[in-house]
């Protein structure tokens, strides 16, 4: 599956563009703090509007502002992992993994998810008594549990120590190679992008 976009967007005050072409299973975007790469997701993913451009995933085109199309979030089938995760706090793992869930799709049962992800030892857990690396375990299965057609990670090893990091790298190079999902990771740490990433897009403040 290809990444064929190019968007011109607002961020902030700020006007942007970005240019995203590639055959590779993980693209990493990187650039400085408040150059507009979480609202860059957020486009990709439904829940801003660019002001022009396209975003083709595949077969699919997701947005084309020449065109008219603009496909609702839930249509575009994203796997959206948060900087801040968004866990329910109310719920229990299993009931985040739950929520969202599409059963239909034969994609993953929740059961293989919990296996895949190593956290089945957590299900009846609350968000508040997980560590930072269980926590973000939890999200990437509940973003693995929508089916997603790809998946979008917003600086999924922040806030962890290096012991949790390398468990969460492997767990992304594992749903890299093993399921070939295509994902868009926003990093800013050059060894995360260098050994996940097939294709790197900077973007600059300019």
């Amino acid at each position: 599956m290809s990444f064929d976009i190019a968007l011109t967007y607002r961020a902030g005050e700020t006007q942007r563009q970005c240019t995203i072409r590639s055959d590779a299973n993980l693209v990493a975007i990187t650039g400085p703090s408040g150059v507009g790469k979480t609202t860059l997701l957020n486009c990709i993913a439904g829940l801003d509007r660019p002001l022009s451009g396209h975003i083709g995933i595949g077969e699919a085109t997701l947005f084309d502002g020449s065109a008219g199309i603009d496909l609702p979030p839930e249509r575009r089938r994203a796997g959206y992992v948060f900087q801040d995760l968004r866990l329910f706090p109310h719920r229990t793992v299993a009931a985040n993994l739950a929520y969202g869930e599409r059963r239909e799709a034969h994609w993953m049962t929740r059961a293989e998810a919990f296996d895949f992800l190593g956290i089945v030892h957590l299900a009846r857990r609350y968000p508040a008594t997980l560590s930072g690396g269980e926590a973000k375990r939890v999200a990437i299965g509940r973003a693995l549990l929508s089916a997603p057609k790809f998946l979008l990670l917003d600086e999924p090893l922040t806030s962890l120590d290096p012991a949790r990091v390398e468990e969460i790298l492997r767990l992304l190079e594992r749903i890299r190679d093993e399921l070939k999902l295509p994902t868009l990771l926003v990093s800013h740490t050059a060894s995360e992008v260098e050994r996940l990433a097939g294709e790197v897009v900077v973007m600059t403040a300019n």
